[in-house]
């Protein structure tokens, strides 16, 4: 277990990181004003061969995510939610279009159904069930709202300059929870400081909580668990467990922490991995399409990843886009880099006080680790101008590879400027 407890204690670390496009002003906009205004087309990974038990059926689902958008197909064709299968999973905030596929079930069936924010557009068969991550990529196209016109040529140098760098693979915000201390709470648990992780958890009431969730964290702080696990609102179910768990151990803070999903645990650690990469990839932000010596890099046609032997002769093919440089997701099976490489991981983890070594090999609070790259590539970019009933709009269009976000796109754009979400609550 990491032992450097007095690092713990710092409430200064950056959750705020760099822009690689920090030269540009923030250029601002809104997003999601509508649901139409945020649309995403899965990209396959291969057609279906038109025989087999399987249906591929491709969907289009508005304010669903993809795991409602299963239950709801699987509930009206009487299947099992488990023998459905998906290549992705998508949010339920925008319009998307995505394959699915059911088991043992007529493609007439399937074609006739009739689902609220649900339409059926196509079905074939298929010999296999569709798997997670079996898809080539994602084709976004998002409606800007609120922007300056003044503004179009420096949008349009950002996308240039992300097309051909790359965008900055950091993990966004929504990892790091609404407080911000996700990766706080991950640290304390692998460092085995229960106390600080279940003070925010359910402590540490802040200015910004609303009321109800200030109030159930006073009586947690407070010591009262019981009045606490009642207090929280809907929503918070494990706060309240926790709270709970708290009343019954008489304030064990270890023992409480444990009767938590092992999912929930799980969050919290891959929220601290997840911060230690964004802080290696915000030191090595202004060079992520440079090949280091002793560089671990990452092949964007295999997935596969290499020590890179001759960085020089492997520059070529991070220019080309072949190979980006990657971070660590830290973790007894990551593997290491060397040289300068190296030079940079350690002395960033060693200012944050951990020590790869020492993070936990088994348990519900497990660190496996791996390598992740620093960039993921901005190909087919569009942009057109327009008018619909909402008003004038700016639409953009570009594809991204698997497990990329365009939110990683907009913030280079927009960085702190971006408002996302309708104008009014009530109007979606």
């Amino acid at each position: 277990m990491i032992r450097r407890r007095r690092a713990l204690e710092t409430r200064d670390m950056p959750l705020t990181w760099p822009y690689l496009t920090s030269e540009i002003p923030a250029i601002a906009a809104s997003i999601r004003r509508r649901l139409e205004d945020f649309q995403v087309d899965e990209l396959p990974a291969y057609d279906p061969c038109g025989s087999g038990d399987h249906v591929y059926v491709r969907i289009e689902k508005a304010g669903l995510t993809t795991r409602q958008a299963i239950l709801d197909v699987a509930r009206a064709l009487e299947i099992p939610p488990s023998t459905v299968g998906a290549a992705g999973r998508k949010d339920a905030r925008g319009v998307t279009r995505q394959i699915l596929s059911v088991e043992g079930v007529e493609p007439s069936r399937v074609l006739a159904l009739d689902l609220p924010r649900i339409r059926i557009l196509d079905v074939a068969r298929h010999r296999a069930k569709l798997r997670l991550g079996s898809l080539r990529g994602n084709r976004f196209t998002i409606r800007l709202r609120e922007v300056s016109t003044g503004r179009i040529g420096e949008l349009e140098e950002v996308l240039r300059v992300l097309a051909g760098r790359g965008v900055p693979n950091y993990f966004g915000p929504q990892r790091f929870g609404m407080r911000g201390d996700t990766w706080e709470i991950g640290r304390s648990l692998v460092a085995a400081d229960f106390a600080s992780a279940v003070a925010l958890i359910v402590g540490r009431p802040a200015a910004g909580d609303p009321a109800s969730v200030g109030q159930a964290r006073a009586l947690a702080a407070a010591g009262h668990h019981g009045e606490a696990a009642n207090a929280w609102p809907k929503g918070f179910a494990d706060c309240a467990r926790l709270c709970r768990s708290l009343e019954r151990t008489h304030g064990d803070s270890q023992r409480a922490i444990f009767r938590l999903d092992r999912s929930v645990l799980g969050f919290y650690v891959s929220a601290y991995q997840a911060w230690l990469f964004n802080r290696v990839l915000a030191e090595r932000l202004a060079d992520l399409d440079r090949i280091l010596p002793g560089d671990i890099a990452f092949s964007h046609r295999t997935g596969l990843c290499a020590l890179v032997a001759d960085p020089a002769a492997e520059q070529a093919r991070a220019a080309r886009f072949e190979i980006s440089p990657t971070g660590p997701i830290a973790g007894f099976a990551m593997p290491a880099p060397q040289g300068e490489a190296e030079r940079i991981e350690r002395t960033i983890l060693a200012e944050v006080g951990c020590a790869v070594k020492d993070l936990p090999r088994s348990g519900p609070l497990r660190c496996v680790g791996g390598r992740r790259p620093l960039r993921f590539p901005l190909e087919g970019v569009g942009m057109d101008s327009g008018t619909d009933r909402a008003g004038a709009y700016l639409e953009l269009r570009f594809t991204l590879p698997p497990g990329s976000y365009a939110t990683a796109v907009l913030r280079e754009i927009c960085k702190d400027r971006l408002r996302d979400g309708p104008a009014d609550p009530s109007a979606e």
